[in-house]
């Protein structure tokens, strides 16, 4: 090994001993540390064959994280595109959770913010659908929170 790819591998690790790290955005960070990008690319490909790069435990992780801190399924997945993760990956790493999931994990998010009161007026209401949408909830999930909330007050 070169010492410029050391030297590339040594910066990769540091970033990863921090957090998960997509190949895309590791690529990036180092480009910018001004590595080659032959070996970038080289770097990258034995931190994978060394199991310290992985995009799989980086998306499992990433998503953890963004429904912890109460993301909708839009807001996760264009983050994980904008970090290079498209296709079968992202789809295969969303589809352990269902549309039921979803449903629930939208009222916990509304019902922490709002709490367990329905919102009394249009004004309310808009709040709220607001809110969902900037964490990323989609608009049939919000329509159906709400318009389920708002049968309840009848």
């Amino acid at each position: 090994m070169t010492d410029a790819l050391i030297q590339a591998i040594c910066s990769a690790m540091d970033f990863l001993s921090r957090r998960e790290h997509a190949s895309l955005e590791l690529r990036q960070k180092l480009s910018r540390r001004g590595f080659d990008p032959d070996i970038i690319d080289r770097a990258l490909i034995q931190l994978r064959a060394d199991n310290l790069l992985s995009d799989e435990r980086f998306v499992r992780s990433f998503i953890e994280t963004k429904i912890n801190k109460g993301c909708g399924l839009n807001k996760i997945k264009h983050e994980l595109r904008k970090r290079g993760i498209d296709g079968e990956l992202l789809l295969s790493s969303l589809s352990v959770y269902d549309e039921d999931y979803w449903q629930q994990h939208i009222r916990q998010v509304r019902e922490k913010r709002f709490g367990k009161e329905l919102p009394q007026h249009y004004r309310e209401r808009a709040k709220q659908v607001r809110f969902l949408q900037y964490r990323g909830f989609t608009t049939e999930q919000i329509r159906q929170v709400l318009s389920d909330e708002w049968q309840t007050e009848d």
